[in-house]
């Protein structure tokens, strides 16, 4: 008796550690995450080799310096460079005016003025070095990757001298039209990939709870300002891709800071805009008016993969909604498949060269959402770069 007594404390203990190793993550799969961990740990050769192109990346990332908003040369107009700002890429300089004043807008076409403005950039950098440095330390423990992902995230967010005010007023700007549009929230998007290395973070320690809780409170105030500022309300009501990746970052934003209530009510809200996005077949009528119709297209759908997981926390499946025409994510996937794989010809515009590889994660997501084999045998081949490790280590079986 005593015997099966110790043998049901040991199991529950192991399942107790079990669960405790699950990282905190909400666009990750954080079971798929501990489990490649474990194969890691076990010396899986495959895992080892994608670990390893993974920690090639973040040891490129361990000597970069920490990026700021104050980093840009120019000032916002309110005066305060920790304030984020950026312009529209679409637009250009008129030479028919004098000044080159308002500027005419190109769909499609950016502006090599943009990257005059370094938020924009360094924003970027910030999401893929900090999930980057934050996978590799979950996945190998060593801790110069956890203080690298820590020092990136203290002076982004926390440092008095070199942090970003939460908000987005002077985001895509369009010169001699306005200072700021709600159209720039969309440059944000890859805050939902820092909170996740949030979580991946936990334990270390070169990442202090005290850390957590001030970026808690940093994403908090910019939820806030997101669901209640004219610009935020603007993109709020964005119809396509921007209402959509709109949703992925106050669901995730409100679930990194502790209000799943909110995210549960922004979930069950992003259906009425999936109904306007998809026509019965699928289409993406929205997207296919643009002049890179596919690159949109495929962006859109990446979206609604990211707001679908996010949902699986608050207990809803957008996996299988269908829209009163009785269409999903799913039946989008499958309208724009056969172009993107180059299987049936484009009969959309699309003035910049399609990259198949942006197809790749959504075909593996997909097939293991939607248990099909037959999109994991597609997404074999997909060329694309060798140094993608990331997707391979999300999916992979």
């Amino acid at each position: 008796m005593k015997r099966i007594l110790l043998i049901t404390i040991s199991m529950s203990l192991m399942i107790l550690s079990s669960h405790a190793q699950l990282p905190t993550v909400f666009v990750m799969d954080a079971a798929h995450l501990a489990n490649v961990k474990k194969k890691f740990q076990q010396k899986d050769p495959a895992t080892v080799q994608l670990i390893a192109k993974l920690q090639t990346q973040a040891d490129a990332m361990l000597s970069k310096k920490p990026m700021s908003v104050m980093d840009k040369t120019l000032t916002p107009v309110s005066g305060n460079k920790h304030d984020y700002m950026s312009q529209a890429p679409y637009f250009w300089y008129d030479s028919s005016k004098p000044n080159g004043l308002p500027y005419l807008r190109r769909d499609g076409v950016r502006n090599p003025e943009i990257n005059k403005i370094t938020d924009r950039k360094n924003i970027g950098d910030l999401e893929s070095c900090t999930r980057v440095l934050a996978l590799t330390w979950y996945f190998t423990g060593e801790e110069k990757y956890a203080e690298k992902a820590s020092a990136l995230m203290q002076t982004w967010f926390i440092d008095d001298a070199t942090k970003m005010n939460p908000n987005l007023e002077y985001a895509q700007a369009i010169p001699g039209i306005n200072n700021g549009r709600g159209i720039g929230i969309i440059e944000t998007r890859g805050l939902v990939g820092v909170a996740d290395a949030v979580g991946l973070l936990e334990g270390s320690k070169s990442f202090t709870e005290s850390q957590k809780k001030l970026l808690q409170q940093w994403y908090a105030q910019y939820l806030s300002w997101l669901l209640s500022s004219k610009n935020g309300n603007d993109e709020h009501a964005a119809k396509n891709n921007h209402g959509t990746w709109y949703y992925a970052q106050v669901i995730d934003f409100a679930l990194f800071t502790g209000d799943k209530k909110k995210a549960a009510q922004l979930v069950e809200e992003s259906k009425k805009r999936l109904d306007i996005q998809l026509t019965k077949e699928g289409k993406q009528p929205l997207e296919l008016e643009r002049t890179n119709a596919m690159g949109y297209s495929t962006m859109n759908l990446r979206g609604w993969l990211d707001v679908a997981k996010l949902a699986e926390n608050t207990g809803i499946d957008l996996w299988s909604y269908k829209t009163p025409l009785g269409a999903g994510i799913q039946n989008a996937l499958e309208w724009l498949k056969p172009y993107a794989l180059g299987k049936e010809k484009w009969e959309y515009q699309q003035i910049s060269k399609y990259n198949p590889a942006e197809f790749y994660p959504i075909l593996v997501q997909a097939g293991e959402k939607y248990k099909s084999p037959a999109y994991f045998d597609e997404a074999k081949q997909v060329k694309r770069e060798n140094n993608d490790a990331l997707t391979d280590l999300f999916y992979n079986k």
